[in-house]
């Protein structure tokens, strides 16, 4: 995010920082990603560490309502910690634990803190296509996290998020205005624009799921977001961050990040013995471009503020309404 968190003092996350057991000689704001805010941090003994603090009211993939979201995002951090040190995975970046072993730290109702571990080369960009040998790279990573028995804490990842039940409210109202902020009646126009769309998408994406869940599919062990801008490429191979989407769920809600072509996943196939389910793909992403159409209804919706990062998620809220029409089935 390119502003600082709202209503939250940085001296309490350097507070929360301390109580990872790091004592801070110099800290800098990195206005890095979308969704949560980060500081690149420098210890007293050199080592550097990447902290994130995360805004519960705005973590639907971990729970509805910030006091589920602290829950689901603890868990998640919980599984990352117990994948790389049970598991053995040395490509998952998992965060810091206190001297109590606890994975985050709450810095009060809305805000949780987590610390990592610096990981000293330059990540990919979200959207960045991969070579063919660094797609297969990647899939022998996802091969190897897909294999791994589930940790008891690891979420599990509902096919039908629940944000999908603020879009669908939001397409029943009568119309009228949202007073939320700048952004608000704006948002609610280009929705109306788009509702066709909309309905016949979600519609798909219904069918889509109705059909996975017919096959029965076992879950495994996901990343949620594997894609290149999560991926980073050091001396040993690829590394894995962003584990708060970690959940179970079948094996395509990965893989559909890399491909939607079970061809271009042969690599998987060798590895695991399974062939990835076309439909399974499709469903996923359609899911993801959906989510974020909920994401942003609420956002916009609610009380908000002209700022860098609104006008960042405005454009993306039209390029992504942009996206399912274009990509409308014939």
């Amino acid at each position: 995010m390119e502003d600082l968190p709202e209503n939250l003092d940085q001296e309490s996350v350097f507070q929360g920082i301390r109580e990872f057991g790091i004592s801070t000689t110099s800290a800098s704001y990195a206005p890095l990603g979308f969704g949560d805010y980060h500081w690149h941090i420098t210890g007293d003994d050199g080592q550097r560490w990447f902290a994130t603090v995360s805004d519960l009211e705005h973590k639907e993939h971990c729970g509805h309502g910030a006091p589920a979201a602290l829950r689901g995002l603890r868990r998640a951090m919980d599984t990352a910690v117990h994948l790389r040190e049970q598991g053995g995975l040395p490509f998952v970046v998992a965060p810091r634990t206190t001297s109590d072993g606890a994975s985050l730290v709450p810095l009060d109702s809305r805000y949780a803190l987590t610390v990592f571990p610096h990981v000293s080369a330059r990540p990919g960009e979200f959207g960045q296509k991969l070579t063919d040998r660094e797609r297969d790279q990647v899939l022998v990573l996802l091969a190897e996290l897909h294999g791994q028995a589930p940790p008891k804490c690891t979420p599990t990842t509902d096919m039908v998020p629940t944000g999908l039940d603020g879009v669908h409210t939001a397409l029943a109202e009568p119309s009228g205005t949202w007073t939320g902020g700048p952004f608000s009646e704006p948002a609610r126009e280009l929705l109306a624009e788009h509702e066709a769309t909309l309905r016949g998408r979600m519609a798909e994406f219904g069918e889509l799921v109705a059909r996975v869940r017919g096959r029965g599919a076992p879950l495994v062990v996901t990343h949620g977001e594997p894609h290149p801008g999560n991926l980073i490429l050091g001396e040993d191979g690829y590394v894995l961050v962003d584990w708060d989407t970690v959940g179970l769920a079948i094996p395509e809600r990965d893989l559909s990040l890399i491909s939607d072509d079970p061809a271009a996943l042969a690599r998987y196939t060798e590895l695991t013995g399974h062939t990835p389910d076309p439909a399974a793909l499709a469903l996923y992403r359609l899911r993801w471009s959906l989510l974020d159409v909920a994401e942003f209804v609420e956002w916009f919706r609610g009380e908000h503020q002209r700022t860098s990062d609104t006008e960042a998620a405005w454009q993306s809220f039209a390029e992504t309404l942009d996206h399912l029409n274009s990509e409308v089935p014939s």
